[in-house]
């Protein structure tokens, strides 16, 4: 089936990112958008890159002089807001180093996809490995079709419809304990759905981080009170979904 719109893919960010716009509109507008969204990505690739001893946040954590950059700011900012929401189980500072590993990418394809709805690409989807965000429509009357599938094994545990959604899974990527520093091993994968990528990613990131028990206590407390769902998947492979999860999708086996 040919769609309207235009679509890229690129390696950035350390994963594939596929920006996927069905906006119908001219290919001589299409084509520098995709090209701005991808160079939007790598600029955040070296400003933000924890392992460059040059990129800004480099010569951050080295005390060195840095450019007066509103987004590191920023993105600071979030960091120690996520860090108070999740009680520290958030922590972009573990062993006294900056790291915004666990949240940058998400708010890097949330402003993108911000940037392209005010361009006039209203419908589109941005995905970079288990982290998504949809806008619009797939096609006219139609809403996105997202399978959120399991990190370690790749199968779809649940499809997800939405026309203006955030979508986050951590699972694969090494999260530790910042309170122990050992790698977390106690789930399977943590998915959060909801407004905005960033908030998601940083939510995940917490919430795989606390294990089990803890985890889903927050999780439901969090559903409770905020505009944000979450589905663990536990060692064994057992689904736990805050109330609110179902609204948004069905098992995969019911998705057809």
């Amino acid at each position: 089936m040919t769609f309207p719109g235009s679509a890229r893919t690129e390696t950035v960010l350390n994963t594939s990112v596929n920006v996927d716009i069905r906006t119908a509109l001219p290919q001589r507008e299409l084509i520098p958008m995709i090209d701005n969204a991808f160079a939007w990505l790598r600029w955040v690739e070296r400003t933000f890159d924890p392992s460059d001893p040059d990129s800004q946040l480099g010569r951050f954590n080295s005390g060195r002089t840095i450019e007066q950059v509103p987004e590191l700011v920023e993105v600071i900012h979030r960091c120690n807001e996520l860090a108070e929401t999740t009680d520290g189980w958030f922590d972009a500072r573990i062993g006294g180093v900056l790291d915004v590993s666990g949240y940058i990418k998400g708010w890097a394809l949330e402003r993108l996809s911000r940037a392209l709805c005010s361009a006039g690409a209203v419908d589109h989807r941005i995905t970079a490995g288990a982290d998504v965000r949809v806008r619009g429509s797939a096609v006219p009357g139609r809403p996105w079709r997202v399978g959120i599938r399991d990190p370690r094994s790749g199968s779809v545990r649940r499809m997800v419809f939405a026309n203006d959604l955030a979508i986050a899974t951590s699972g694969k990527a090494r999260v530790v304990d910042p309170r122990t520093g050992e790698p977390q091993r106690g789930l399977n994968s943590v998915t959060v759905i909801g407004p905005d990528l960033a908030v998601a990613d940083g939510l995940a990131t917490a919430i795989y981080a606390m294990g089990p028990v803890r985890g889903r206590r927050f999780a439901m407390d969090l559903a409770a009170a905020e505009p944000y769902q979450v589905m663990i998947v536990t060692r064994g492979g057992r689904s736990v979904i805050t109330p609110g999860f179902a609204a948004y999708g069905v098992p995969a086996e019911l998705a057809g």
